[in-house]
């Protein structure tokens, strides 16, 4: 088992910046790689973005392209995803997830194994 939990949510005002961390507890000794969705109100989880278990992958939705990044310390555990540039419309619930496909980045819900409770991140026009 793994547990996730992130932090680093809030409220901050259009074109603002927060980083997102996620910190992974238990079975730390396996490779998974990580990802980042996020569901605001009314809508579907949507992917954000994802990396591998190297560090050397990375991919992003097209709607963050340019604007997020997903990067990894894996001595500590932890995933990040700094966001810059913040527009309300990327107002939602973030979740960090890991999957057992640790060398290909994934985007697909489906495909991660594990989840956490999720960060609020509110940005106000």
């Amino acid at each position: 088992q793994v547990q996730l939990v992130e932090s680093g949510g809030g409220l901050v005002q259009a074109g603002g910046s927060l980083r997102l961390s996620c910190a992974a507890s238990g079975r730390t000794d396996k490779r998974f790689g990580m990802g980042w969705f996020r569901q605001a109100p009314g809508k579907e989880r949507e992917f954000v973005a994802a990396i591998t278990w190297s560090g050397g992958s990375t991919y992003y939705a097209d709607s963050v392209k340019g604007r997020f990044t997903i990067s990894r310390d894996n001595a500590k555990n932890t995933v990040y995803l700094q966001m810059n540039s913040l527009k309300p419309e990327d107002t939602a619930v973030y979740y960090c997830a890991a999957t057992f496909y640790s060398g290909y980045v994934r985007s697909q819900a489906f495909d991660y194994d594990y989840w956490g409770q999720g960060t609020q991140v509110t940005v106000s026009s």
